[in-house]
């Protein structure tokens, strides 16, 4: 059984793989503070509550874009579960061609997600994530990354706004019916939801643009997806475990042996 971190900036995404099929999935908080045994009880506890023995586990990869936890979780995964993970970046194989200027600026968060959108919807796409930033990949029909853009997440651009104003409440991240409401509450979800589903409308069309691919997929994951892709007048495909899929891909690409190295 494989076993693969998502390592994000608020939340530590783990799934559970059999023969490339996803049996299980949880998240865990991001915690600098946290020691390797205390994530190492926590993880092989929810191992165990999803009716799972740790031993099982064969396999390990983890993706990061916390470099502050990532011993951390190795040592864990040593002391725990008696492996050495597979870790996504430079020198790893991904069946893609980085464009950057600078492969090694591109989080890997955006990598994983570029080859699971690619292996399993194919080229040219859009990938967007809306986890603590919102990320859009673009990838070619012939599987290049191409680059994209990084904004603000939603939740970050609403604790902004709050913790900026004086007289501005917390509200919950709810979608109004109207775009036009008559209470400050309304008034903030609107500009958050609705701004948040006019920014992503105008860079997809830039980007297909840019990329001369009118029709390319758009694909979308994180926490915020089903929330923006629900008003949202081009296609979306949301797949909300994209990135832990992706990891999965990655491990069985970058085998050492056997017919899965090739």
């Amino acid at each position: 059984m494989l076993l693969v971190f998502d390592i994000g900036n608020t939340n530590i995404k783990v799934g559970l793989f059999r023969d490339g099929e996803l049996d299980s999935s949880f998240r865990i908080a991001t915690d600098l503070l946290k020691t390797s045994d205390e994530y190492g009880i926590q993880v092989r506890e929810l191992i165990r509550a999803v009716g799972h023995d740790y031993h099982e586990v064969d396999g390990v990869i983890m993706s990061s874009v916390v470099p502050g936890v990532n011993y951390t979780i190795e040592h864990m995964i040593a002391d725990y579960f008696h492996l050495t993970p597979q870790i996504v970046g430079p020198g790893m194989k991904t069946g893609l061609n980085i464009l950057y200027e600078n492969p090694k600026e591109v989080g890997t968060d955006r990598i994983v997600n570029a080859v699971s959108a690619y292996e399993r919807y194919g080229g040219p796409a859009i990938v967007i994530d809306f986890g603590t930033a919102t990320t859009f990949s673009a990838v070619s029909e012939k599987g290049d990354f191409l680059g994209g853009v990084i904004c603000p997440g939603i939740k970050v651009s609403m604790e902004a706004l709050v913790r900026n104003t004086a007289k501005l409440p917390t509200v919950e991240l709810e979608r109004p019916s109207r775009v036009i409401n008559r209470t400050t509450v309304l008034n903030m979800q609107a500009g958050i939801v609705y701004g948040c589903v006019g920014q992503v409308s105008y860079i997809v069309e830039k980007m297909r643009r840019e990329m001369n691919c009118p029709d390319a997929k758009v694909v979308a994951t994180g926490g915020m997806a089903k929330l923006i892709g629900s008003q949202m007048s081009i296609h979306m495909q949301i797949d909300p475990l994209l990135t832990l899929k992706g990891l999965d891909i990655l491990y069985r690409k970058n085998l050492k042996t056997g017919e899965e190295a090739k």
